[in-house]
């Protein structure tokens, strides 16, 4: 017995399902390491690169001040201190703030199989679009 082919709306309910399922472990992933940091940090597991006692004299500085005054790098610098744990909750923000990527990038697959590449191309583009914004390189000089 043939199957008939997938309708339009069975295929786009597959693709809703991948996308929604890879962007819920992602989402899941970027909150479990917000809440990890955040325990290591409350604990001292993970010792803070600003020690908490400095703090109240620090906040009220401008940005730059403060940067300087804590030796805290910009950009993607915080990479390096990701190990401190004042810093480390921003590995749960940026899975957070990346977690579209791996869902867009897992219907590629499916629109090439179905040759649809346009829409293949769309989401190729919009993927290097978040990969761009996330570079650093149209800072705008900061």
């Amino acid at each position: 017995m043939n199957t008939p082919p997938p309708t339009n709306a069975q295929q786009q309910q597959a693709e809703a399902a991948r996308y929604a399922w890879v962007l819920d472990w992602g989402t899941r992933l970027g909150v479990a390491a917000l809440f990890l940091s955040f325990v290591a940090y409350l604990t001292g597991l993970l010792p803070p690169h600003v020690p908490l006692e400095d703090l109240p004299g620090l906040w009220n500085l401008p940005v730059d001040a403060f940067l300087q005054r804590t030796d805290t790098p910009t950009g993607w610098g915080w990479l390096t201190l990701a190990h401190k744990g004042d810093m480390s909750n921003l590995i749960g923000i940026a899975l957070l703030a990346g977690c579209s990527l791996a869902p867009l990038l897992g219907l590629i697959p499916l629109y090439l199989k179905r040759r649809d590449h346009a829409y293949a191309a769309i989401c190729l583009l919009v993927a290097a679009v978040i990969l761009l914004a996330a570079s650093g390189v149209l800072t705008g000089g900061h």
